[in-house]
Parts: C-alpha cells; structure tokens; sequence
C-alpha cells in the first residue's frame, strides 16, 4: 500500500504525517508514507487544499487534519 501526505511542509502537512505514521503502525500493515511537497506533483492530483491524504493514488481528503481513528478507517477500508 503507498500513502502519501501532499503539502508544503506547514504545520498541519507534518501533523497529517505523523497521525498516517502512527496509524500504519497501529494497523501492523505493510504500507510505504511518503511526504509529497512539490507543488507541481500535489497539484496534479487535483488537489486544491493541502494538507491531503492520498491512499494507492486516490485522494481520500484534503484540506483538513483527521483524527487517527479516521485515517485508520480510511486505511482499512482500502484493504479490503
């Protein structure tokens, strides 16, 4: 599974990756996290807001922090 966190680097971009690290983790999946921060790549996956969640290529959310138990759910519901 790929994960990729799309944002500038600001605060809400470093939290959205910690929260996505810790619930991989929680979750005991085999998941790769990447920190996506070029402009030109976040902006190809149309998004418009940043920070942005985007699971095997889907954006999943952007614009706002999730709580872990959401990205947990977000995760699990891509596995199956």
């Amino acid at each position: 599974m790929k994960v990729k966190i799309l944002g500038t680097g600001c605060s809400k971009c470093k939290k959205l990756e910690e929260i996505a690290r810790e619930a991989v983790a929680d979750l005991g999946i085999d998941a790769e996290v990447e920190k996506v921060e070029d402009i030109a790549k976040i902006m190809s996956y149309g998004v418009m807001s940043t920070p942005a969640l985007v699971i095997n290529e889907k954006v999943k959310l952007a614009g706002k922090v999730p709580n872990k138990q959401q990205v947990i759910e977000l995760l699990q519901t891509e596995l199956s």
